[in-house]
């Protein structure tokens, strides 16, 4: 999270993902992602992947202290510490940085999300990283228990707690040759640093398992299994319930309008009903577990929480049904592992639902469950549709967020300040770029620029087809 940093244009700037000599080649070499269905209605709303839990707006800085990052191009002083973020719905969340070179678009949209879908997947120090959060600020916010077992003796602020921390986790998150300005401060990374045990991954706030299902008119579609920490949570039937006829029951057929962590959802459709699909809502209000990932909707470098007040937390899940042929459940997931977007598809017809993407044939045979991997770029921007029986459209919108890398700009490419604090330079030099915040201004953001351009430039075109007689397994 770098909020100030300082650098001559010309010299060589840390970011992410492959070597950007220039920002029209970057928009030339990130291409968007299209698909081309074979049959199916409007456009639906974008969706963006995720597994449900809180949406937040990142609100800048909030409890921070200094740091310098040492480098190849030498010393550059930089603020470290905590964000706020304002959850939709109500609530607020605390935040560090795990995406050091990365900007921060100023009020970018934020989803929880799965270490799996963020850089945490990859790094073996993950772990090290929530056990940090949950052994300090603010999760420990007895200054003095936390200046003693740091031996800390000096006067000891949250300003140095929160610096202290942000340090340490970049030294994890980013393998940075970072340093806290304030002796205390940089002693308590140190601590931290070198203590720092091992940690799981947090569950989600709230998320329903599967986030899509499929099958037969007259039948109940599911099971879709609530996940949640929240002591109740609320249930929403389908906004077109009323003409549907689509209900949300349990196992025997009863509608549920509360349910509960590990509680079974099902789609009840009437007999005889058009072939169609449905989306059932359900939300809560908790405190979102420390240690959940936030990645933003574009380019906006990664968070990851450190404390939470009550908050809103949502999940959706889908079903579609057709009377004959293949009835395909559709979701989506970024994968780091993999560098890309696992497409799962559940088809739970009577005939294969086969599909072409990339130039590869893909066929899901009746009653089966398959995941393709859409391989993209770093930093990519993707946005495609997929179509199926009944009208059934879904749309997977998001940019590849995997990497905390370093690369290049050139003279001219620039990005704007969040909103604090000022910028601060060690070792003199000129001209100011901030690679941690960037805003709306007078000067056009490389970064909004570019994904506005990877939206309507040329791209590859995924051709999906149903149903293709003679299809190719995959």
């Amino acid at each position: 999270m770098l909020s100030s940093l300082s650098v001559p244009f010309a010299s060589l700037v840390r970011g992410r993902g492959a070597v950007r000599p220039a920002a029209a080649a970057l928009v030339s070499g990130l291409v968007a992602v299209g698909v081309l269905a074979a049959a199916g209605q409007a456009v639906a709303d974008g969706t963006t992947p995720g597994q449900g839990g809180a949406i937040a707006t990142i609100g800048g800085l909030k409890t921070y202290g200094d740091a310098v990052i040492h480098g190849e191009e030498g010393d550059q002083q930089v603020s470290a510490g905590l964000f706020g973020m304002s959850v939709d719905g109500g609530g607020m969340l605390q935040t560090y940085c795990v995406d050091l070179y990365n900007p921060t678009q100023k009020d970018a949209k934020y989803r929880e999300t799965p270490w799996s879908g963020t850089s945490l997947g990859a790094n073996k120090d993950a772990g090290r990283i929530r056990w940090i959060l949950e052994n300090s600020y603010p999760q420990v916010n007895d200054l003095a228990e936390l200046a003693r077992k740091a031996g800390i003796g000096a006067e000891f602020t949250e300003q140095d707690a929160a610096a202290g921390t942000q340090v340490a986790i970049w030294r994890y998150s980013d393998a940075a040759d970072v340093d806290a300005v304030d002796p205390q401060a940089e002693k308590l990374a140190d601590y931290l640093y070198k203590n720092a045990g091992s940690a799981a991954e947090p569950s989600a706030s709230l998320t329903l398992d599967p986030p899509a299902v499929s099958g037969r008119q007259g039948e109940l579609l599911g099971p879709v299994t609530v996940r949640t920490d929240a002591d109740s949570v609320a249930v929403a039937p389908p906004a077109d319930a009323a003409t549907t006829g689509v209900r949300i029951v349990d196992e025997d057929g009863e509608d549920v309008n509360t349910a509960k962590n590990g509680t079974e959802l099902f789609f009840k459709v009437p007999s005889g009903a058009a072939d169609g699909t449905a989306e059932l809502t359900v939300h809560a209000s908790t405190t979102v577990p420390v240690g959940r990932a936030f990645a933003s909707e574009g380019r906006s470098q990664t968070q990851i929480l450190a404390g939470s007040s009550e908050s809103t937390v949502t999940a959706t899940a889908s079903a579609a049904w057709a009377e004959t042929g293949s009835v395909p459940a559709l979701s989506a997931a970024e994968n780091c592992a993999e560098g890309g977007v696992d497409i799962t598809a559940a088809n739970r017809g009577d005939e294969p639902f086969t599909f072409e993407l990339l130039g590869t044939e893909h066929s899901i045979p009746a009653d089966t469950t398959r995941t393709v991997t859409i391989p993209l770029q770093e930093d990519q921007a993707y946005d495609f549709t997929i179509t199926g029986p009944g009208g059934l459209e879904k749309r997977f919108t998001g940019v590849l967020d995997c990497l905390t890398e370093t690369s290049t700009m050139t003279a001219g490419e620039s990005t704007q300040i969040l909103s604090e604090p000022s910028p601060a330079t060690v070792g003199g030099t000129s001209e100011e770029l901030n690679l941690a915040a960037t805003g709306s201004s007078g000067a056009t953001p490389l970064i909004g620029g570019v994904a506005i351009g990877l939206v309507i430039i040329g791209g590859t075109a995924l051709i999906l087809v149903r149903n293709k007689k003679s299809p190719t397994n995959d």
